[in-house]
């Protein structure tokens, strides 16, 4: 069993501490929230409970079929135990379903169901607001070598069909999610979380939002949203 070291920083959803491991890392999950670059605060009770239940679970499923991430176990209720990574600064958003920032940008209707994912890349800086870039941008400011990013590409299609299948399942809808890359002895391996707070989750049938959307626009019903997703999972929370 490891144990927990010294504290590093925190993070907007997360504590990270060291480990007696050099290579492995603490997570802690907390319940803070923030919205429109941080523009927005304030907490969601148990947010870092069910967000660090459902990355775990989550997290082992795309192991089980063959995508790597940097999950190693779960030390509690709200903390995981991961691989520690060099962090690519570039940030992929999977779209399957018209929302958010596609609205503006394209004019198109919320919930339009887009013909086949889109892939779209954002510089990860929170000082710049995670700008929107492209491949070129990437190359030119060495953020990352092409066969990374063709991985990175690569990753991102195969996750979204085995989420997208287990949350259809689950009767939800996958609308689009982000996903952060890092590399470790060399492997592109899938880093940060997979949460309410990452991804768009709607009710199958009514359209309900089961995700962070609801912390944004003030819809209420955020604790009991993201506890019906785990439970959806089949979670035991």
């Amino acid at each position: 069993m490891v144990k927990k070291g010294e504290f590093l920083y925190e993070g907007k959803a997360k504590r990270v501490y060291r480990t007696d491991n050099p290579e492995l890392y603490w997570l802690e999950f907390k319940d803070d929230a923030t919205a429109f670059d941080g523009k927005k605060k304030g907490t969601i009770t148990d947010k870092g409970y069910y967000n660090a239940q459902m990355s775990a679970y989550l997290f082992n499923l795309l192991e089980e079929r063959g995508v790597q991430t940097h999950f190693v176990e779960k030390l509690s209720e709200r903390e995981l135990l991961v691989k520690g990574l060099e962090i690519i600064p570039v940030e992929i958003v999977v779209r399957n379903i018209v929302a958010g920032s596609l609205v503006k940008r394209l004019g198109v209707e919320e919930g339009t169901v887009l013909n086949k994912p889109v892939l779209e890349f954002y510089y990860k800086s929170d000082e710049l607001n995670d700008p929107m870039i492209n491949e070129y941008h990437i190359d030119s400011m060495g953020w990352a070598e092409q066969d990374v990013v063709d991985e990175m590409k690569e990753k991102s299609v195969k996750i979204n069909e085995i989420l997208k299948k287990r949350f259809q399942e689950a009767g939800i809808l996958l609308v689009d999610f982000k996903l952060e890359y890092g590399l470790h002895r060399g492997k592109v391996l899938l880093g940060d979380e997979i949460s309410p707070d990452t991804c768009r989750f709607w009710d199958q049938e009514t359209k309900k939002k089961l995700d962070k959307d609801r912390f944004r626009r003030d819809m209420g019903g955020i604790e009991e949203a993201y506890r019906e997703v785990c439970q959806r999972l089949g979670l035991d929370v």
